[in-house]
């Protein structure tokens, strides 16, 4: 059983972990900075929202988690080992200060120079965290591995296109605490199947000031965006979105909190599994088309890239000093090639052949809905009525301000809705669409960033059979 520095990893885990590496780069990273890509951006306010675990003392009061449980089922063979990979972010605050006559520093808001402008502002760290055990000891004990990511103070001199010293960085790191637990357990069953536990638990003992402390002060000792990788070998872990039918009581006997396992690496393998606080599918790949990182909670390519370098000289400025990743972004649109451009317009994955031959389980040609009238046409459809504000729920009419609580459905949902089971929550739009379904936007209450999604209208979606109504005071 080893652990590892966050640099020497590689050689361990080999190339098994790469394309999982890959999705997992982009989870580690969904949202780190969002478009304009400027610290004073709004929605850059309220940083990081996916799979943050808070310190125990924080957690309870703020409705937010200081750790995450996977549970797996795995078909280890022979002398089979366990691999497994930690990874999160860990926040740095780095503040900016200018250099004075006398030789000394004082904090400013923003320091200008030529190319940028240098703000103060949250950086992440990639940490990882790696374990290899035989699989026979985890039947045999819990395995325990604490880990502990040390607070740091570093200085970097900022020069001016003449060399003078001109300001300096100063990034302040606290101290992170954390353990991961892992067991394993022989089920009954026609094949030898073991389900795999890992909890991976922030256990920093920082307590806050008060109850009013803010998200600022305890994401510094988080692990956010935390997920772990695992691999097998030899043997193969079993698909939980889609079992073989002898393994589905199992599967739906797994406890996964805040985390999603899913087979990853390459296509045909069972071997890797990327547990994420995002749901994706078995085998999750990024595009081929992609020309790079976007960091923007995984938006679409082709709009950031040209709306980046639609960005004027001087929010350029601002972008490139918010962030390394930032000015990488604003470099990548600014360098995009025409061909590489048009790449990003779409792909098409499959085609079908347009017969007259039927499908099964696919409508007959004939029995599509075809209108006389094209749908760009005003004729086509009857003047619109205004659509009603208000909407049953169980007999009762929900609206703007009505009280709910949140009961998502399990198969049109992802991780972050799902986590939010039994939450109370504020109705602030009820929204139809084209198809005459009826959507509830609404926020959470207790969520410190509510007033924020409020203002730009980032609301999270229900469908009216997804809430309970409470009753109004």
């Amino acid at each position: 059983m080893t652990t590892t520095a966050p640099t020497a990893t590689a050689h361990r885990s080999g190339r098994r972990f790469e394309t999982a590496r890959q999705v997992a780069d982009a989870v580690l990273f969904e949202g780190y900075v969002l478009y304009p890509y400027r610290a004073s951006a709004a929605k850059n306010r309220m940083r990081w929202q996916f799979g943050v675990l808070v310190p125990p003392a924080w957690a309870p009061a703020q409705g937010e988690h200081s750790l995450q449980r996977t549970e797996i089922l795995m078909e280890p063979r022979g002398a089979a080992t366990l691999s497994l990979e930690l990874r999160f972010l860990h926040a740095q605050r780095r503040t900016v200060q200018e250099a004075r006559a006398d030789g000394t520093f004082t904090d400013t808001a923003a320091l200008h120079l030529p190319d940028r402008v240098l703000v103060p502002w949250d950086e992440g760290t990639e940490e990882r965290v790696e374990l290899r055990v035989a699989v026979p000891e985890l039947t045999e004990k819990e395995i325990v591995l604490p880990f502990t990511r040390p607070a740091r103070e570093d200085v970097e001199p900022v020069l001016d296109d003449h060399g003078r010293t001109v300001g300096r960085l100063v990034r302040r790191t606290q101290e992170a605490e954390g353990v991961v637990r892992l067991h394993a357990e022989e089920l009954e069953g026609p094949y030898r199947v073991l389900k795999l536990t890992a909890v991976v638990e922030n256990t920093s003992p920082w307590t806050p000031d008060g109850p009013g402390t803010a998200r600022e002060e305890a994401l510094p000792r988080s692990l956010v965006a935390a997920h772990l990788l695992l691999g097998l070998n030899p043997g193969s872990f079993l698909s939980m979105t889609d079992p073989p039918e002898w393994a589905r009581s199992a599967v739906a006997g797994c406890a996964n909190l805040h985390t999603w396992p899913v087979l990853a690496g390459e296509d045909g393998r069972a071997d890797v599994v990327l547990s994420s606080p995002i749901i994706l599918e078995d085998h999750p790949a990024i595009a081929p088309e992609s020309a790079g990182e976007m960091y923007d909670a995984t938006e679409i390519d082709e709009i950031l890239a040209l709306r980046t370098a639609a960005l004027t000289d001087e929010e350029k400025r601002e972008a490139r000093g918010t962030d390394p990743r930032a000015a990488a972004v604003v470099d990548l649109a600014e360098t995009l090639p025409p061909e590489v451009l048009e790449r990003l317009h779409g792909a098409v994955r499959s085609l079908r052949a347009a017969t007259g031959a039927t499908v099964p389980g696919e409508p007959a040609p004939d029995a599509l809905f075809t209108p006389e009238t094209p749908w760009w046409d005003p004729a086509g459809s009857a003047p619109a009525e205004p659509a009603p504000d208000r909407v049953l729920v169980d007999g009762t009419p929900v609206g703007p301000g009505s009280r709910v609580t949140l009961r998502p459905g399990l198969r049109r949902t992802d991780a972050q809705d799902l986590f939010l089971q039994g939450r109370t929550a504020r109705v602030e739009e009820v929204l139809h669409d084209v198809d005459g379904g009826v959507h509830l936007a609404v926020t959470v209450e207790g969520d410190p960033g509510a007033d924020i999604r409020r203002e730009q209208g980032r609301f999270l979606y229900f469908q009216p059979d997804e809430v309970t109504a409470l009753e109004e005071p």
